[in-house]
């Protein structure tokens, strides 16, 4: 960090991704770096929006999704209504991640099915050689 800014590879560095990452939310407009020349210069506030989308994507939100989280704690009804609609996106999530796991469990058991069918029918047809 340099006079209060940090460079993209301070960034790039302390999230552990590429500047191409930190490149590719500038350009979808969740970040807006200060430019000096060609240099980037990011500020406090874009560290933590960097921090923010990269949490939201670890949770499975979309761009979208947590460009409008985030942006709304600029706008009316600032913090609180950026924090309602945060928790209505997590129950959301939630709800889709639990539905997927009920799948994934009748996948399983009907995989199980399958297996012990095909293991049943081959050793009826290995008894006959």
């Amino acid at each position: 960090m340099t006079n209060g800014y940090f460079s993209i590879s301070d960034l790039a560095r302390e999230f552990t991704i590429t500047t191409r990452a930190i490149r590719f939310y500038e350009d979808e407009g969740l970040i807006a770096p200060k430019r000096d020349g060609q240099k980037r210069l990011y500020t406090q506030r874009d560290r933590v929006r960097l921090m923010l989308i990269l949490r939201g994507r670890r949770l499975g939100f979309s761009l979208k999704e947590i460009a409008e989280i985030i942006d709304l704690y600029d706008r009316e009804p600032g913090e609180q209504g950026q924090l309602k609609l945060f928790l209505g996106k997590i129950e959301e999530r939630r709800q889709l991640l639990i539905q997927q796991q009920d799948d994934i469990k009748q996948t399983l058991i009907e995989l199980d099915q399958v297996e012990a069918n095909a293991k049943l029918r081959l050793g009826e047809l290995q008894k006959k050689q």
